[in-house]
């Protein structure tokens, strides 16, 4: 026995790992395992993805590199049953084998709808589902965006829906609606018809539709995606969903403005039918036409109503013109009578009106005008001489208190350069200007020297009968 261990061939730790990691990756290259995603913690700092599979009985390590998790079609969730394409391998360093998985796929109808159910309720519980967000459609857009596959049936059908219904104009967006990448393209489609201005020079879309065929759960699952969901519910132009045939239902179809069950049928929501839209126009303009006869017949009616029971303009006026005509028959007979009385009238009162009696009337008003006027100038003289007399005594009086007549007494009055009168010795000044009135006359001067005391009142020099200098 101990030669048997003796003689046994002797092995490194690392070549033993390597013997078993290329006994396993030959002996089982691209494998599908089926199993329960556990202990999935979201990616790596370095881009890749660790996480378990497992069943009721055992488990595996399981490894997504950076380059292949942005590929999936499906990420890994916990707890999700899935179906995983990729290679066994070992990893020395723990001496564990692991699958590195390139391909991920949700095991079977039910572990999508599970999928489903969970992201239907997470984005509900957001509000993005509410009915009050919904918003109307327009009623005849002028232009409308489609986001579909430009080389399917789809396309073709709402063109033709629309051409049959109004002829539109059409922006098609082309975008894959199945796939790795359409998720993103659908959301790009969605932003961009969104970004467009009124003014630019692609009109921006009244109305979107997003449409495709129909298909399996697997191949309408872009419209699943929370990202395209996210996209609808931002979208700022009113959105149909037209996914799928009318049993399918998606996640877009509860955050859309509408929900039509095929692409035809968005079409037919999107537009009215032109031909009825004429009629509809051309049923109110009879009914507006009509409407407008009905009127004017009704007021014709009551105005011929209204006018039967009004006097005819001849028989207004029949009264006044008979009144007329008698007055004008009359008129002659009245002016002969009128006459032939004012002339008996001045015959009875000729004789009273002679020259002789108008002469005498003229002697009597002129004899009494003589006498009042002989009355009244005595009166007027009287008065005049008594206004007189007072008036010279106020001139007298007024003479009498004026300043002349106490100059001619020897005083004299002293005014400043401009005119001003000077009332005492303090306002004036050496070498100011003065002028002195006397009765005779005035003398200008100038102040010399300080002010002056007051001095007693001088007589004046006989000899030249003039006042004596106060200066």
């Amino acid at each position: 026995m101990t030669d048997l261990l003796t003689n046994a061939a002797e092995f490194t730790v690392s070549e033993i790992a390597q013997a078993v990691r290329r006994t396993v990756e030959e002996n089982f290259g691209y494998v599908r395992v089926r199993g329960e995603i556990s202990g999935f913690r979201g990616q790596h700092a370095s881009g890749h993805a660790y996480f378990t599979l497992k069943d009721e009985n055992a488990s595996i390590d399981a490894v997504v590199w950076k380059t292949s998790f942005a590929r999936l079609a499906f990420k890994p969730q916990e707890g999700l049953e899935v179906i995983a394409t990729g290679r066994l391998t070992t990893f020395p360093r723990s001496s564990k084998y692991q699958i590195v998985i390139e391909n991920l796929e949700p095991a079977g109808a039910g572990a999508l709808m599970a999928l489903l159910e969970e992201r239907r309720k997470k984005l509900a519980a957001e509000g993005l589902f509410a009915r009050e967000r919904k918003r109307p459609l327009p009623y005849l857009p002028r232009v409308i965006g489609v986001v579909t596959s430009p080389t399917g049936a789809v396309i073709r059908d709402i063109l033709h829906r629309l051409a049959d219904r109004f002829p539109s104009h059409v922006i098609v967006w082309p975008v894959r609606v199945q796939g790795e990448t359409s998720a993103a393209e659908v959301v790009a489609a969605i932003e961009g018809f969104n970004a467009f201005t009124p003014d630019g020079p692609i009109p921006r879309p009244d109305l979107l539709i997003v449409a495709r065929g129909g298909g399996s759960i697997e191949d309408l699952w872009s419209f699943n995606e929370e990202i395209v969901v996210r996209a609808v519910a931002a979208s700022g132009i009113p959105l149909i969903s037209a996914v799928g045939h009318e049993t399918d239902t998606t996640l877009i179809d509860y955050v859309a403005d509408m929900r039509a069950p095929t692409p035809t049928a968005a079409a037919e929501a999107a537009v009215p039918v032109r031909s009825e839209l004429i009629g509809y126009v051309e049923d109110l303009g009879l009914r507006q036409r009509n409407g407008a006869r009905r009127i004017a017949s009704n007021l014709r009616d009551r105005m011929r109503a209204a006018s039967a029971g009004l006097p005819r303009p001849a028989d207004l006026v029949a009264p006044q013109r008979q009144r007329l005509d008698h007055a004008g028959a009359n008129l002659l007979t009245a002016l002969r009578h009128t006459s032939q009385a004012k002339a008996i009238t001045l015959a009875r009162i000729a004789p009273r009106l002679s020259p002789r009696v108008l002469e005498r009337e003229v002697r009597e008003l002129r004899t009494r005008l003589d006498y009042a006027a002989r009355r009244l100038d005595p009166a007027i003289a009287r008065i005049i001489e008594s206004r007189s007399q007072r008036l010279t005594g106020l001139d007298k009086l007024m003479s009498s208190l004026s300043y002349e007549n106490v100059l001619a007494r020897g005083y004299a009055v002293v005014r400043r350069s401009d005119g001003a009168v000077v009332s005492g010795r303090a306002a004036l000044n050496p070498g100011d200007m003065i002028d002195i009135q006397f009765s005779d006359g005035d003398v200008g001067a100038t102040v010399s020297g300080a002010p002056a005391r007051p001095r007693r009142r001088q007589k004046l020099q006989s000899d030249n009968d003039s006042q004596e200098s106060l200066f």
